[in-house]
């Protein structure tokens, strides 16, 4: 097999593996947890892939036809970025498993559930593709150094980065489908479905936070982004 050949396939299971990163599922599983169909949640996924590659490719391109390097502040101010970005998620996970609660008890069971169907799903792909944005110009740095270091050709450059972005979305459509599995198993016990709604939101919510506050400590007092 060629070397380039064996290069771009193994861009897709990079891209694979890179979308199972720990920051990368907690993030899109905030948003996975509040489906009741895997297929509703494996597009939540595949938004989230279509805008980490976008944002690579914007970024890959301009390096690859200017040349340049992408300052190691920088780096680590996007990747800052990211932290604060699941700490939001985060609360906003928790605020909804609150607001589920009180539907539960205010309305019941089954009208809590009609009460979310009609309009929770209008902006999830919107949010998810700006959360896969935001990861792909936090991740850009390193992917960028890699395609710099092994790439002569731009053209190279560019497949190389696509089929990335490829492996990336395949990955993260696959986990958000096994992640919504349980609750489309669920769905037909609305109230068994109402507790583990709330419970993978609490415990997404809680994740989220956790892994937020740490990148954001680790960026900016471990290495020194803040001092």
């Amino acid at each position: 097999m060629p070397t380039i050949l064996f290069t771009f396939l193994f861009g897709i299971f990079l891209g694979f593996k890179h979308a199972l990163e720990a920051d990368h599922l907690t993030a899109v599983m905030t948003l996975v947890t509040e489906h009741k169909n895997s297929f509703r949640a494996a597009l939540i996924g595949t938004f989230w892939g279509i805008g980490h590659t976008t944002t690579l490719f914007m970024v890959g391109l301009a390096v690859l036809i200017l040349k340049i390097n992408i300052p190691l502040r920088l780096g680590l101010g996007l990747e800052s970025l990211v932290g604060i970005m699941l700490v939001i998620l985060g609360i906003r996970a928790l605020l909804k498993t609150e607001e589920l609660h009180e539907h539960a008890h205010e309305h019941g069971v089954s009208e809590h559930s009609h009460i979310h169907s009609d309009h929770r799903h209008h902006h999830q792909h919107k949010r998810s593709f700006l959360i896969g944005a935001v990861h792909g110009l936090a991740g850009s740095g390193a992917l960028m150094v890699l395609v710099l270091s092994t790439f002569r050709s731009i053209v190279e450059g560019v497949i190389y980065i696509l089929l990335f972005g490829m492996g990336s979305i395949v990955g993260m459509t696959a986990m958000s489908f096994l992640i919504g599995l349980p609750l489309t198993f669920a769905k037909s016990k609305l109230t068994r479905f109402n507790k583990l709604e709330m419970i993978l939101q609490k415990t997404a919510g809680t994740l989220s936070i956790i892994l937020g506050l740490g990148i954001v400590y680790e960026i900016g007092f471990v290495n020194h982004l803040f001092f």
